[in-house]
């Protein structure tokens, strides 16, 4: 078993790529927008240009986050194991790592 302790010095020793941090960055700024959609769409239910941008981000959001997970490992609780055969959510960066 992996202890924290040694989970940080194997991060500190092995730094993230930069693309690790873009495409981070990418979600986070996909899910902003459809944060911000959600909310606009709640006082404004109709609006249609807008249900289309939501389902627009909503899809994008999702296609970086296979893209991240496919390349990094899973990125929240929830997400699929890429292997059948070992589980990998705890071997990927903790978010205070990052």
């Amino acid at each position: 078993m992996i202890t924290r302790i040694e989970k940080e010095e194997r991060a500190v020793a092995n730094p993230l790529p930069k693309e690790y941090y873009k495409q981070l960055e990418e979600i986070q700024a996909a899910d902003f927008v459809v944060h911000e959609l959600i909310l606009y769409l709640d006082t404004h239910p109709t609006d249609q240009q807008a249900l289309s941008q939501y389902n627009q981000f909503a899809q994008y959001s999702k296609q970086l986050k296979r893209a991240f997970e496919a390349q990094f490992g899973p990125l929240q609780q929830g997400s699929p194991n890429p292997s059948s055969s070992v589980w990998t959510w705890n071997s990927t960066p903790w978010p205070w790592q990052v």
